[in-house]
């Protein structure tokens, strides 16, 4: 008991972040579309951090709904595919709305690509005065451009909000030499430099993504998002998943 309320007490290490989560996050155990059981889990995590003042901005994925990468092999045009894939961020991002609005978070949806009927556009200075005001943000539609992931989302946006840290929540519990489910003995690493990253060609974010951060000294730190109390436990600056950035 009195470890747990020592917990409580402790002082977050980041001010402002940026935490994004897979569509895939919120497929949870379905084969395909939107787990509501998983989307009320995430947003119970992202509530706890909150309380504890920490301004969030989310951004999603669409994975679990279309895969822009994925249809261009298919032959439709990548540019399409990845505006269908952008949409897909905007389902994924009016889902967790409602799942955070009900445990009692105040949201806003801002996206960069314009849809005024179900979301405000993004703009940095309103971004960031929402989360002076509280709001957790979830930043949809990616950057608005093809070509971009929404890893490279993350990054700009970090950049652009002055975030304090990237916290990249997976399915998997760090940054791994291999593809731990693939290959037995593959480490998993506690701390990257960005050039360990680019260099290895780890699977942590795309290179865009990664040496935007490097240039502007955004830290990323990849969790598993299933474990509960992860995000709480990296906002606290425990030692969770992997850490990249200047070592």
């Amino acid at each position: 008991m009195a470890s747990a309320a020592r917990a409580r007490r402790k002082k977050p290490r980041y001010r402002r972040i940026i935490l994004k989560i897979s569509g895939e996050a919120l497929q949870g155990s379905q084969p395909y579309g939107i787990d509501i059981d998983a989307a009320y889990s995430i947003a119970e995590e992202i509530k706890e951090i909150c309380e504890m003042g920490v301004e969030t901005a989310v951004v999603i994925g669409g994975g679990n709904i279309f895969r822009g990468g994925e249809a261009a092999t298919k032959g439709i045009e990548q540019s399409t595919g990845d505006y269908m894939g952008m949409l897909a961020t905007v389902i994924n991002a009016l889902c967790l709305q409602v799942v955070l609005e009900r445990a009692g978070v105040p949201t806003r949806v801002l996206t960069a690509i314009s849809m005024q009927q179900v979301a405000e556009p993004y703009i940095r200075r309103r971004a960031i005065r929402h989360l002076e005001k509280g709001r957790v943000i979830i930043l949809a539609a990616g950057t608005g451009n093809p070509y971009f992931t929404t890893d490279t989302t993350a990054a700009l946006r970090a950049v652009e909000i002055d975030a304090d840290v990237i916290f990249k929540a997976t399915k998997v519990d760090g940054v791994y030499s291999a593809d731990p489910h693939r290959v037995k003995n593959a480490k998993r690493f506690k701390m990257l430099s960005y050039r360990d990253v680019i260099t290895r060609e780890l699977k942590v974010m795309d290179g865009t993504a990664v040496t935007l951060c490097r240039d502007n000294k955004v830290p990323i730190v990849v969790f598993n998002i299933w474990k509960k109390g992860n995000i709480k436990r990296a906002v606290l600056g425990e030692a969770v998943g992997t850490t990249v950035g200047n070592i």
